[in-house]
């Protein structure tokens, strides 16, 4: 799909850049040729990500610190994106906090649900999102032009199944904390706000939502999964970075305040 989409000229803001996503969009950014501006709030590179500037120039990546919860650090890094690389014209706001199934437990009853986890996942998932756009977003709208790329979930639209946790051997069973898709549902709306409100300062407001991406999970829930979704697997690196790239170019031009769904087919039943 990059070898069609030229975004060369273009600067892209990408928050949770050093996450399993972030690796995703950044590749395909640099691949269409886009100076790309990553923000997570630690400098350590992982060598999955190092792997990634491997295949492109390094001189088009800058890493910034910054924490999605603490404003002020959005606009240090806003001031640095400036310096450093220019107004960003594309911001795909991937910062979140997800908790798949772990051995060392960490479920509950829905009923004892901690807050302070349901809040974190809130602070980061949500407000984080919206913070980002304050700073970033606001910019662009005042500059005139940009796209704003949301990454949503399935789960932002449909409950999870837990029937997919059944053979995890956990006490209690594994529960997906509400807070994520509640979280997902929120950036949703706020694509729908801001598509509205920048409209007419020409900057486009979309939500991507991948659903199923493969990460590790355990071969039963892969198998589970893959039986539910209509094309009988789940969602590869390659299925995302096309969707990515329509959104944040010209090809989408007249598209916004829609949530793009990669799923699979996973809602039609």
């Amino acid at each position: 799909m990059s070898a069609h989409i030229d975004l060369t000229g273009q600067v892209a803001v990408v928050t949770g850049v050093l996450g399993k996503l972030g690796a995703i969009w950044s590749d395909a950014l640099l691949g269409a040729g886009a100076r790309v501006v990553g923000l997570d709030w630690t400098p350590s590179v992982p060598d999955a990500f190092a792997a990634v500037l491997e295949r492109h120039d390094a001189d088009r990546f800058h890493l910034l610190e910054a924490d999605v919860t603490d404003t002020g650090s959005l606009r240090a890094a806003l001031a640095r994106c400036r310096a450093e690389a220019g107004l960003p014209t594309i911001l795909v706001n991937n910062a979140g906090i997800d908790q798949p199934p772990s051995a060392t437990g960490g479920s509950w009853l829905f009923g004892d649900i901690p807050a302070e986890v349901s809040a974190a996942v809130l602070d980061v998932n949500a407000l984080g999102v919206l913070r980002v756009c304050q700073v970033f977003g606001a910019a662009m709208a005042e500059a005139g032009a940009g796209s704003v790329i949301n990454i949503g979930s399935l789960y932002g639209s449909m409950a999870p199944d837990p029937r997919l946790y059944e053979h995890l051997p956990q006490d209690p069973p594994f529960l997906k904390p509400p807070a994520y898709g509640m979280s997902k549902a929120a950036s949703a709306a706020l694509t729908r706000y801001l598509a509205a409100l920048w409209g007419p300062a020409g900057v486009r407001v979309n939500t991507l939502s991948p659903g199923g991406v493969l990460g590790g999970q355990d071969p039963e829930f892969r198998a589970k999964f893959s039986a539910r979704v209509p094309l009988r697997r789940m969602a590869e690196p390659r299925d995302l970075t096309g969707p990515l790239l329509f959104l944040a170019s010209g090809m989408s031009s007249y598209v916004t305040g829609t949530e793009l769904l990669v799923d699979g087919g996973y809602v039609s039943w």
